[in-house]
């Protein structure tokens, strides 16, 4: 059976090395998304972007660097999205933060009697 519904989706984009209180940023995010009881939260690394800086982040042969794109996905209700954006104000975000509309299509299995 498929249930679809509309929620939002909250997409966080920053470096791999960004970090608050000697911690991963990201790690951090997704500790309090799931403090505020948000549906889930993915951590995506990308091997190349750039932003707002226009400069290249890349995986390269010779060099490990902890400098890589990640995008964090939230997705939940609109009122719980919008009242968790306030626990991120303290984390000192240098990225993009977009909120979208999404439509979601959950799968679930229905059990037999």
């Amino acid at each position: 059976m498929k249930l679809r519904d509309r929620e939002l989706r909250l997409s966080i984009l920053i470096d791999e090395g960004d970090h608050w209180h000697h911690k991963p940023l990201y790690a951090e995010i997704v500790h309090r998304a799931r403090e505020a009881g948000l549906a889930g939260a993915t951590v995506i690394r990308g091997i190349e972007g750039y932003g707002a800086s226009s400069r290249i982040h890349t995986t390269h042969l010779f060099r490990v660097g902890d400098d890589l794109p990640l995008l964090i996905v939230i997705i939940d209700t609109e009122d719980r999205i919008r009242g968790f954006l306030p626990r991120l104000d303290d984390l000192g975000i240098e990225g993009l933060v977009a909120l979208d509309d999404v439509e979601i299509v959950r799968y679930t299995v229905e059990k037999h009697r």
